[in-house]
């Protein structure tokens, strides 16, 4: 029987792609419970802020470490394969977790060592996810099959903390760590259930080589690397929100109860925008991905003028559906333009830019805040977000690359780009 679905679902017609999608959508609602079920697992076993922080740096430093190479065997190896052991991977971790936390042995120094092993593996299959892609949909399906994908991103990470929530109050955090453990044994199945084309066969060249001629596609493309650079400062920026904003709410706004509105206004604006990018063509969508990005500048403002949190939360929702519009867009414009073979390397130098510089933004607020107030913070975060969107959007080349095949001047400057094959 063929699976009837609308034409803006028509990704899902391609027994690849929605095998791929199922394991994925349920992988993610796992991911969205992690953040509370770890949060109340540490403090159920410690009680410290400060080492809920330690577990937290712990699962990050190694995805930010381990990005790079993780792109190059991405590149080098099937990219099902190394998805399919990053999954078993985590599964393994979170796992162990689970089972110390159930049965009451679990100790801090194992969620910092199972932590650390599950961000290892993810910075393995974040770069080969990326490059999978387009081996399992349609060309002319490809921005749906993103926009699916960031579609299901966002409700795991409305629907994911919510569920977390009820298993932690009925039971304990343990249960809904193994709730997510299960979600990558789902992965697993869906993955191991794809018939995925013949790879051809490259020659294996020294690792730095290969990282170094996945930095030459990234530098020889001025609509690759501005972006990214946009892309580091604004995360930066964008913890000052996160951060400050938690401030406001609680000094000005009412509380946690305002926080929440604001914060679940985010994830609500992230689904609104990926159905919203079912049906977008644009002509040309790197415009259109910065203009989105650029939309981040309105929550920090209305914080700083001071407004109540509703209007915040619209802002807020607002941003989520710009963001999740500007996401899918770019996401789809590499994979269109970035060579097969070179495109979990790019992808790799993509979460390393735009996950390396948080971090900074997180430990220089509480200082800047200190010399110049919250006011100016916010500010600050706003025309970091606007002069980035500016700034980028008078590169030519990302005004200028198309929906699909590139424009003659940047096809010109990809043949005889730096390290390109």
């Amino acid at each position: 029987m063929k699976l009837r679905v609308p034409d803006s679902l028509g990704a899902l017609r391609e027994r690849e792609f929605r095998l791929l999608f199922t394991g994925q959508a349920i992988s993610l609602l796992g991911d969205g419970m992690v953040g509370v079920a770890l949060a109340f697992a540490v403090l159920d076993l410690t009680g410290s802020v400060g080492d809920l922080g330690l577990v937290f740096a712990a699962r990050t430093i190694p995805l930010v470490v381990f990005l790079l190479v993780g792109g190059v065997f991405a590149d080098r190896l099937p990219r099902r394969a190394v998805m399919l052991s990053a999954d078993v991977v985590r599964l393994g971790a979170q796992g162990i977790m689970a089972a110390l936390l159930i049965s009451g042995h679990a100790e801090l120094w194992q969620l910092i060592a199972t932590q650390a092993v599950y961000g290892t593996a993810t910075a393995f299959f974040n770069p080969a996810a990326t490059g999978l892609i387009p081996s399992v949909v349609s060309e002319g399906r490809l921005q749906q099959a993103n926009a699916l994908r960031a579609l299901a991103m966002a409700a795991g990470n409305v629907a994911g903390p919510a569920l977390a929530g009820v298993l932690v109050a009925a039971a304990s955090p343990g249960w809904a760590l193994a709730v997510d453990a299960a979600s990558f044994g789902a992965s697993t199945v869906f993955l191991a259930l794809l018939h995925l084309p013949a790879r051809e066969r490259v020659p294996v060249k020294p690792f730095l080589h290969e990282l170094g001629e996945g930095w030459n596609e990234v530098v020889s493309r001025s609509w690759v690397w501005s972006i990214l650079v946009f892309a580091g400062v604004a995360n930066m920026a964008g913890s000052v929100f996160f951060i400050v904003g938690a401030y406001v709410a609680k000094t000005e706004l009412g509380g946690a109860g305002a926080w929440a509105l604001i914060t679940s206004a985010f994830g609500i604006g992230a689904v609104a925008g990926g159905l919203v990018v079912l049906r977008l063509r644009p002509r040309h969508p790197l415009k259109i991905a910065c203009l989105g990005f650029g939309f981040f500048a309105v929550p920090p403002a209305l914080l700083a003028l001071g407004v109540p949190a509703g209007v915040v939360a619209a802002g807020a929702l607002f941003a989520g559906l710009a963001g999740a519009v500007g996401n899918t867009l770019w996401e789809t414009s590499l994979q269109r333009h970035i060579p097969r073979h070179a495109l979990s390397r790019v992808s790799a130098y993509d979460w390393l830019v735009s996950l390396g510089l948080a971090p900074l933004g997180q430990v220089l607020i509480g200082p800047i805040v200190n010399a110049v107030g919250v006011d100016a913070t916010l500010w600050g975060a706003v025309v970091i977000f606007v002069s980035g969107a500016v700034g980028t959007l008078s590169v030519r080349q990302v005004r200028e690359l198309g929906d699909g095949e590139a424009p003659p001047q940047i096809q010109q400057q990809v043949v005889h780009g730096i390290g390109e094959s």
